[in-house]
């Protein structure tokens, strides 16, 4: 599928700083993008350089600049990376105490297409919260890059700066770009 827009919802993770690397992977293949944020990803992303690559406002609360919409535009496909153990959480089980948690909640419950990338070390994925969680975003229909068969696993505790490198995010927009596309009706005349 080319073109349809991209909403990316980053947490605060090591590998936030590098999601103009997903931005310009959308970009490439014809996407439009927008950035959201969680309080704590504020603290990894430059949001004005971001505002210029996107031309959309970074939004991390409810209030919005003037003359900047309120509600999500269409939205053809969701990508929340790097995810963290606290946000995986809280998107598994609907809890919204943020502007970005709203977000993701109200696109997930719109059905549109969505990706989650894990960015959690080993000792917080053995957790029974965490592992019910990825189960729960599953049944939902979230496709969670996580495991053998993404080739993306959590990190050894303490090596997340390595890891932050390898980073999927171009496999994370070709899986939204594939849901989205998947997902639009066969007689839209979309290719």
């Amino acid at each position: 599928m080319t073109g349809g827009h991209l909403q990316i919802v980053v947490c605060g993770a090591g590998p936030a700083a590098d999601v103009p690397h997903l931005v310009k992977a959308a970009q490439g293949r014809g996407w439009t993008t927008a950035v959201g944020a969680t309080p704590s990803a504020m603290d990894f992303i430059e949001p004005q350089p971001l505002e210029i690559l996107t031309g959309h406002p970074v939004r991390s609360t409810y209030q919005s600049s003037p003359g900047t919409r309120r509600s999500l535009p269409a939205t053809d496909a969701l990508v929340i990376a790097p995810a963290t153990y606290n946000s995986i959480n809280k998107i598994a089980l609907g809890l919204a105490d943020n502007y970005a948690m709203t977000s993701v909640a109200e696109l997930i419950g719109r059905q549109v297409p969505t990706v989650i990338v894990p960015f959690v070390n080993a000792a917080l994925a053995a957790r029974a919260p965490f592992r019910h969680a990825v189960a729960s975003l599953r049944e939902e229909g979230v496709r969670v890059l996580l495991g053998p068969s993404y080739h993306w696993e959590p990190h050894l505790p303490g090596n997340g700066n390595e890891r932050q490198k390898l980073f999927p995010w171009t496999v994370a927009f070709e899986t939204a770009a594939q849901l989205a596309h998947e997902s639009r009706p066969a007689a839209s005349g979309h290719a």
